[in-house]
């Protein structure tokens, strides 16, 4: 099966199952290939979890878990833990659930700033330090955190550190009359997450991922991330502009995007038909600028219209 083949079944029956978002469902396939994690922030019921859980389902031999975010959850919950064996007299290791390929970290923010910072090693290399041993992760690693943007009771806002580990934050908003009929249809005896079949495997998603490394970026390419990036730097609303870690995220991100357009190349189109999601969420604005009413989304849609072109 040829790369464009295997993007574009695995597309297909993921936006089966979500129904009226392929471009957020393209954007969160592109991220886990690139190999990031992405943030969705949406209202609840808008079919957050349904997409992680249909992603791990459409993934024949991926191993899925979820864990629920809660304020006494303990890094050691996420992590894992030595447990002494009485009949052999030694400490064994028993993993996390962060041991996976997919990994849903559901209300992510309900969990204190602790807990959550037991992702940033993880979430930033790939790797786990515990009882002072390294251990690496092998295969996809992805993480999908889901937060609710209308509920502040009982929860804690992600620190900038953690912020910057996401490559993408969405959201999926509201589908139209129409789907959410079909969604009604879909779900009348059984829901559809159940009834989906794999259509690629860990082995197929990993030449996704070796494929989209290999996507042609310019050298005019990377120069126009950098300055896009680096216009956040100097913007005076800014307080906390975006690092190069941000400009790698939109690297690769665009260079996944290009997989699954079927495209060996990068457009400066593509960079900036999602630039909007890889930076926004990592600014900090200033005060003045937040009681004036500016957001960062609308910050880097300035960027991306005064910033110059490669021709």
């Amino acid at each position: 099966m040829s790369i464009a083949t295997t993007a574009s079944r695995l597309e297909s029956a993921v936006c089966s199952v979500v129904r009226g978002q392929p471009e957020v469902v393209r954007r969160v396939l592109a991220c886990m290939i690139s190999g990031g994690h992405v943030l969705l922030e949406d209202f609840p019921g808008t079919g957050k979890t349904t997409l992680a859980k249909a992603l791990a389902k459409a993934i024949g031999g991926a191993v899925f878990k979820r864990v629920q975010f809660t304020p006494d959850l303990l890094p050691s919950d996420i992590l894992g833990i030595s447990v002494f064996d009485p009949s052999s007299q030694e400490f064994r290791f028993h993993p996390g659930p962060v041991f996976t390929d997919i990994l849903l970290a559901d209300e992510i923010n309900r969990a204190s700033p602790r807990t959550q910072s037991a992702l940033l090693e993880a979430m930033g290399e790939r790797q786990a330090t515990i009882d002072g041993v390294q251990h690496n992760f092998d295969g996809i690693f992805f993480v999908i955190a889901t937060q609710n943007p209308v509920e502040f009771r009982g929860t804690y806002p992600l620190p900038e550190a953690q912020m910057d580990r996401f490559t993408l934050q969405c959201a999926l908003g509201y589908v139209s009359a129409a789907e959410e009929a079909a969604i009604l249809s879909d779900q009348a005896e059984v829901h559809p997450v159940d009834a989906l079949e794999s259509v690629a495997t860990r082995d197929e998603i990993l030449e996704l991922m070796a494929a989209a490394r290999r996507v042609r970026f310019s050298e005019e390419l990377r120069h126009y991330v950098v300055r896009l990036v680096g216009a956040t730097r100097a913007h005076p609303k800014i307080q906390l502009a975006a690092s190069p870690r941000a400009s790698l995220a939109l690297m690769k991100i665009s260079q996944a995007l290009a997989v699954f357009q079927g495209h060996d190349f990068v457009s400066p189109e593509l960079i900036q038909s999602v630039a909007v999601d890889v930076i926004a969420h990592r600014l900090v604005l200033s005060p003045e600028a937040k009681y004036s009413g500016s957001s960062a989304r609308q910050i880097v849609v300035d960027l991306i219209e005064s910033t110059p072109v490669p021709a």
